[in-house]
């Protein structure tokens, strides 16, 4: 069964866009890395292959940045889906509910839905992929076939080539990027990115999550990236 954001996440998630949107960060799109300190860390912390995946990973933010936007997606997307393998933070981390940093991510080698949105999003904007392009957005999922009704809790990135067009859905269930229009399988809820919180109809936000985000970004930050 597929690593997937549990039901009770939903309100993280409203909150964490709210954090976002408070502290401002995010809207110049800049994203510094200090790829000595990464590699150091990764290698220190999670061995050789974790150091090795993280490696590719800024080698990768390198050759790609002249790519059409299009390329930068399909190359991303696939780096994080095939480089992460689908787990719960329960069994990465031991807790549960946790949002891995991107050097997390790809030293452990596993994560479940919101690690790999956090690792294409830091990834993209990096590639210089403007950040009113891109959407944390979150879905319930069909699971079980065409046929089945059962729904979970699910996040994916959304990729808007212009503010009124179809998105493209990077998917860590799915390994190619499709139009909304094409995934029946999923239900948009709401999506936020920098600029602003999307919801129809509704808005949560409990206060016991108010940390999570700045959490991530002062870990972030520690490790060598700085937005």
């Amino acid at each position: 069964m597929p690593s997937l954001l549990r039901p009770r996440a939903a309100f993280a998630l409203c909150w964490m866009a709210l954090i976002c949107l408070v502290c401002g960060w995010g809207m110049s799109g800049a994203l510094e890395l200090d790829s000595h300190k990464l590699e150091s860390l990764a290698a220190s912390r999670y061995g050789a292959k974790g150091a090795e995946r993280v490696a590719s990973w800024l080698q990768l933010l390198q050759e790609d940045r002249d790519m059409a936007e299009p390329d930068k997606l399909a190359s991303v997307n696939d780096f994080w889906n095939r480089r992460v393998m689908q787990a719960e933070d329960q069994v990465v981390w031991g807790v549960p509910d946790y949002w891995a940093t991107p050097l997390e991510a790809l030293g452990k080698g596993a994560g479940d839905c919101e690690d790999y949105v956090i690792g294409k999003y830091f990834s993209l904007i990096k590639l210089g992929v403007p950040t009113s392009k891109l959407r944390f957005v979150y879905v319930r999922a069909r699971v079980g076939g065409p046929e089945s009704t059962e729904q979970v809790a699910h996040m994916v990135l959304g990729y808007y080539p212009a503010p009124d067009a179809m998105p493209l859905v990077l998917d860590s269930l799915v390994s190619g990027i499709l139009p909304a229009s094409q995934r029946r399988d999923l239900v948009p809820i709401f999506s936020f990115n920098a600029d602003g919180v999307y919801v129809d109809g509704k808005q949560a936000a409990p206060v016991d999550r108010i940390g999570r985000w700045r959490n991530l970004l002062q870990r972030m930050e520690r490790e060598g990236i700085r937005p």
